[in-house]
């Protein structure tokens, strides 16, 4: 296949799934393009070489003369834009984008976006149920699952997509039908100079959004106000107009949407009450879409929950065993902690340890005082999450999860419940989240 000249020459910039979903929409549509990655052997270099072997691929450090000689750069989600090369390129006058942006101004159907240090997983998982309960041709994916360029589809009656705070930073317009950043707490401390930073990367979610979803308790979930926009908002206290939440009739707790129940939260498979946040936001995003409440309903009561994100695991001995390996930060551990925490009858035994990414984690210590028997520690971090923590609990290091999961089975007692929530990556020890919940899962079930 010879790719059409056009007057217009794009480099893509970083060759894993997203670049490599670049490549194919650029080569279907005849663009012309190259590849360029810092890496001397990226992961999808074999393929790009099978598929499409006339493309110059450039692989090592970056060539800023290279990259100027495109007038649009696509650059991968996992590359700062902050790298030299691309600000040098920058500015001499390249345009900086990517791959959710491209997407966004071809994309025929609307979208419901998502955002948010945490949860954006589920609440996307959820939302894409809802509508395909609705009867509705939906497409979901985006940092979640398949790259967003493959879903484009004109057959695609609604897209939901999942967006993290790199996806947008190359994003200008991305005119979302509803757009949400579900929570802001301290993540990728690493690439950001500081919660600020990352702050207003999650908030470019909103540029051009026609419906606007809030958290009632996290401030800044808030966009700017905006104009004639309509803003749903959700919680776990009692809403009003406009708004989902909880609220309680002879001793029941019920979902609700302004003054009117709308189900028993008992009647939810996924437990806690961040997960009754999280079926409060897709009801939100699901009605502001036009999505009806029976379909939206029908799929909250078999909606089991996602692998390793609050993942029950077994009941032994009158202890329950959760995986929530996901819970890659400080915020999502939390949300985890006080949100199991709040719903068993004994205290948690918590797992937690791994690479911090340079993250804070002194806002564990109440919430770990408040609601766990013991914490067993592993990985990088051990030390600095030690210190934070201090005495506000006993503190157990091991060197692997299996010695965690031992440790786990002896400190629980019936009631109880284990949690792995690391509130850090997995890097320093497994190849990536799923497969710490992996290893955990597979510990948890040779437990005598």
């Amino acid at each position: 296949m010879s790719l059409i000249a056009s007057d217009h020459f794009r480099i893509v910039v970083g060759l894993g799934k997203s670049g490599m979903s670049l490549v194919r929409f650029l080569a279907n549509r005849g663009i012309a393009f190259a590849v360029a990655d810092t890496r001397e052997n990226p992961p999808e270099l074999a393929t790009l070489r099978r598929d499409y072997p006339q493309v110059e691929v450039r692989c090592g450090e970056l060539d800023v003369e290279f990259l100027c000689r495109a007038d649009e750069l696509y650059v991968s989600p996992g590359l700062a834009l902050a790298t030299p090369a691309l600000q040098q390129a920058a500015a001499r006058g390249v345009k900086l984008s990517g791959d959710i942006e491209l997407f966004a101004r071809n994309a025929k159907a609307p979208i419901i976006a998502i955002s948010g240090s945490n949860a954006k997983s589920t609440v996307t998982t959820l939302v894409g149920e809802m509508a395909v309960a609705a009867g509705k041709r939906v497409a979901v994916g985006g940092n979640l699952g398949t790259p967003a360029l493959d879903l484009l589809d004109d057959a695609i009656e609604l897209y939901v997509m999942e967006l993290s705070s790199f996806q947008l930073e190359t994003t200008d317009q991305l005119n979302a039908e509803v757009a949400t950043v579900l929570n802001v707490s301290e993540d990728h401390m690493d690439r950001y100079s500081g919660l600020p930073a990352y702050h207003l990367a999650k908030h470019r979610i909103f540029r051009g959004a026609r419906q606007v979803v809030v958290n009632r308790q996290d401030a800044l979930s808030r966009p700017l106000p905006m104009e004639n926009v309509p803003c749903w908002t959700f919680g776990l206290n009692v809403p009003d107009f406009k708004g989902f939440g909880l609220r309680e009739e002879n001793g029941e707790k019920y979902l609700a949407f302004e003054f009117q129940t709308l189900m028993p939260v008992r009647e939810l498979k996924i437990r806690g009450a961040h997960n009754q946040s999280n079926a409060l936001a897709a009801l939100a995003l699901g009605h502001a879409a036009g999505l009806p409440f029976d379909a939206m309903l029908a799929s909250l009561r078999t909606f089991a929950g996602l692998a390793h994100r609050c993942q029950w695991l077994r009941e032994r001995d009158g202890v329950s065993w959760y995986d929530d390996s996901k819970a890659t930060n400080v915020g999502a551990a939390l949300a985890a902690i006080e949100g199991l925490g709040a719903d068993i009858d004994g205290k948690l035994v918590l797992v937690a340890g791994g690479d911090g990414k340079g993250a804070d984690f002194s806002a564990l210590r109440a919430p770990v005082a408040a609601h766990c028997r013991a914490v067993v520690l592993l990985g990088r971090d051990a030390e600095r999450l030690a210190q934070a923590l201090g005495d506000s609990v006993p503190l157990i290091r091991v060197s692997s999860l299996d010695e965690a999961v031992q440790q786990g089975a002896a400190l629980a007692q019936p009631g109880d419940a284990v949690l792995l929530s690391p509130a850090c990556a997995s890097l320093d020890m497994f190849k990536n989240f799923e497969e710490r919940g992996r290893l955990f899962a597979q510990a948890v079930e040779g437990l005598a």
